[in-house]
């Protein structure tokens, strides 16, 4: 399995991504930089990637859990409710392409503004993932 690193305002995050159609596409554009906008316990941003919702696209997610919203078109780290939930969990405004999951607990996002810097990169099999003091 493939991984990523995500980087906001001093946050590292390691990510596996899944195997799917997405998480490929998405792993061909990397490394990916925006500006995030947050909508409950979801932050998103913009990607340049267009690509059709995959058969087991769901609006119901996970904590910690990577979707791609063809409608952005955009990336979503799901950390906890949204304002389209009905109970403490993530539920994403339509259905997303689910491609991956934080490896640490993705509420650490919690808190981060609109408009912070996010950097997305591939993490090679020989880097070891450090996360910042």
């Amino acid at each position: 399995m493939e991984k990523i690193r995500i980087r906001i305002r001093g946050n590292e995050m390691p990510a596996t991504l899944y195997d799917t159609p997405t998480a490929q596409r998405i792993l061909e554009v990397l490394p990916l930089e925006g500006h995030v906008q947050v909508w409950g316990d979801e932050i998103y941003f913009s990607i340049p990637l267009i690509l059709d919702l995959e058969p087991d696209a769901r609006q119901e997610v996970h904590v910690g859990e990577l979707g791609y919203w063809p409608q952005g078109p955009a990336v979503c780290i799901f950390f906890g409710p949204t304002p389209a939930s009905t109970s403490e969990a993530p539920k994403a405004f339509s259905p997303v392409n689910v491609f991956g999951k934080t490896d640490q607990d993705a509420r650490v996002f919690k808190g981060v503004p609109s408009g912070a810097e996010i950097h997305v990169e591939p993490l090679s099999p020989d880097q070891r993932f450090y996360p910042e003091s």
